[in-house]
């Protein structure tokens, strides 16, 4: 029996993560690098960040439970830290850094 993804969170997760599955790895591997040393690709990020980058690259019939339940913490984390309408804005850089580790860059434009 295969799982089922809620339709509402499937959307409004494709909703605030704002960047693109290539744009997150980028991101994943630049802020996972230091002057000593660079992680894998496969293991650069956060574990949280890893599984959205992960998700992107899913079909809504592939979506486990485990993943709903990032999905579920992505969205609610990124309304907790930004207005609904999700038009760009500017904060500080850790911020910024922050939300898009979740896959959303604040100054991104809403589609």
């Amino acid at each position: 029996m295969s799982h089922q993804v809620d339709e509402e969170l499937w959307t409004e997760f494709h909703r605030v993560v704002n960047m693109t599955s290539r744009e997150l790895g980028d991101w994943l591997r630049t802020r996972s690098a230091d002057e000593h040393a660079e992680a894998l690709p496969d293991q650069a990020g956060s574990e949280t960040g890893q599984h959205v980058h992960q998700i992107l690259g899913k079909r809504k019939v592939d979506v486990t439970e485990d993943d709903e339940r990032i999905m579920r913490k992505v969205v609610d984390k990124v309304h907790a830290e930004r207005r609904d309408d999700l038009e760009p804005v500017a904060g500080q850089a850790n911020w910024r850094h922050r939300l898009m580790t979740l896959g959303h860059d604040p100054l991104k434009p809403a589609e």
